[in-house]
């Protein structure tokens, strides 16, 4: 059993979290912090944890936290992980953060994007969080940057086609909408239940933070580099991702072939699911779930694919790929804690 303790718990992210490893058979999640909600029980913050936790979130130090822990979640926004990371990683505990702090290689990147990076020293030694790409670095590091919901859509939907060369890589186009949960918890009139409700927009049009790390990962998959085209969308709705991405093809292959590739490639991962041809994938089928849906089609007229990719923004965009990443780094089996059925309706 590890002490697990979460930095930074009274967002969504943290909530998710604490609801999961609540459950976890291996964990035992010791400490949640709050500056906001110092003092205050958990389950009065988030009611529907009634009954199930007696913890308070509490002001305490990264010292304190990491006297107590054997693993540590920093569910912190970005740019504050960047001084507390390095506490717990010179502590030698297990650290899995969520914030983009350490998603991106080089520095300079993520000052354009995000703001002064005073952390380089400890940069180096954070393996990027998808568990059905880099499993084996995972294995090996106590430091994992948790990847964006976007990017985790994106990445997935579009990994065996960039490492079979399928696709002519300066031609992705990645449209992908998101619930409102994506917007985090803290007030904002865009994220207003008035503003969201009845409509959908686009925003952040090809400047969305996410850019740079759904980039990054697909120029590594691909082994060049190239830019794409990103436009999120926000839907009226809590929670999930949709993520439609077209690329023109570069070898000729036809659906059934396509559809064995993206198979082979994802044989046995426990959280991607690839569609039969014909079935395309819903949020409302990965709600509260860790899974990644997979939908294929190939468009003969334009020579291009479309692939989609759905999930839960909060789960296997956030607080559910957090927990797979703990399960690799301390060895228990992928799936623990994390095989809720997706709710539905």
């Amino acid at each position: 059993m590890v002490k697990v303790a979460i930095f930074g718990a009274s967002g969504y992210t943290g909530q998710e979290l604490t609801r999961i490893l609540l459950g976890h058979p291996e964990a035992e999640l010791i400490a949640v912090t709050s500056r906001r909600f110092a003092g205050r029980p958990v389950a009065e913050v988030f009611p529907a944890l009634y009954g199930l936790t007696s913890l308070k979130y509490q002001k305490a130090t990264p010292k304190e936290i990491a006297d107590a822990s054997d693993v540590v979640f920093l569910a912190l926004p970005h740019g504050v992980s960047l001084d507390i990371a390095p506490v717990f990683i010179q502590a030698g505990k297990k650290v899995i953060d969520l914030s983009a702090d350490y998603r991106l290689h080089d520095v300079k990147t993520y000052e354009a994007w995000y703001g002064k990076h005073s952390s380089d020293k400890i940069l180096k030694n954070a393996v990027y969080g998808i568990p059905e790409i880099y499993r084996q670095e995972i294995k090996k590091s106590a430091f994992i940057a948790n990847p964006g919901c976007y990017p985790t859509s994106i990445i997935l939907g579009l990994a065996p086609a960039l490492k079979n060369k399928l696709i002519d890589v300066f031609s992705i186009i990645a449209d992908s909408a998101s619930g409102a949960s994506g917007a985090g918890r803290e007030p904002q009139i865009g994220s207003l239940f008035c503003e969201v409700d009845g409509g959908f927009k686009a925003y952040k049009i090809a400047q969305h933070r996410h850019t740079p790390e759904i980039e990054q990962e697909l120029n590594l998959l691909a082994g060049e580099k190239f830019n794409i085209s990103f436009t999120p969308h926000l839907l009226p709705v809590k929670r999930g991702i949709l993520s439609t991405i077209y690329a023109t093809l570069k070898k000729k292959i036809d659906l059934a072939e396509l559809h064995a590739l993206y198979s082979s490639f994802y044989a046995g991962e426990k959280f991607v699911r690839v569609y039969p041809a014909g079935s395309y994938p819903n949020i409302s089928s990965v709600c509260g779930s860790n899974y990644c849906d997979l939908g294929l089609v190939l468009d003969p007229r334009t020579n291009r694919i479309i692939i989609m990719a759905a999930i839960d923004n909060l789960i296997k965009g956030a607080a559910g790929q957090a927990v797979q990443n703990m399960n690799i780094v301390c060895g228990f089996a992928e799936n623990t804690g994390l095989q809720n059925i997706p709710l539905y309706p």
